[in-house]
């Protein structure tokens, strides 16, 4: 079995505005666990660098065979919905 535990993304914006929206947009995925905007310089002027860094799991999680899409206590899942049909 192959599965993604987390991921890193460095994006690059002209602007802090550009930058910041690149954060709000990444804060919409509940896995985002830290942001950094990083205001850099080269000869061309200013630019800045947008790190982001998701968690979707632990090596614990997926051994101990934790269901992905688990309902709530009370609530059946999609493929309980589908059995009973």
């Amino acid at each position: 079995m192959k599965k993604l535990l987390n991921q890193k993304e460095q994006h690059y914006a002209d602007t802090r505005e550009e930058a910041e929206e690149i954060v709000i947009a990444a804060k919409e995925n509940d896995a985002l666990i830290m942001n950094k905007i990083s205001e850099k310089y080269n000869k061309y002027g200013q630019y800045f660098l947008v790190d982001l860094t998701y968690q979707y799991g632990t090596p614990k999680d997926v051994m101990e065979g934790k269901p992905d899409n688990e309902a709530p206590d009370g609530q059946m899942s999609i493929e309980e919905v589908g059995e009973n049909e």
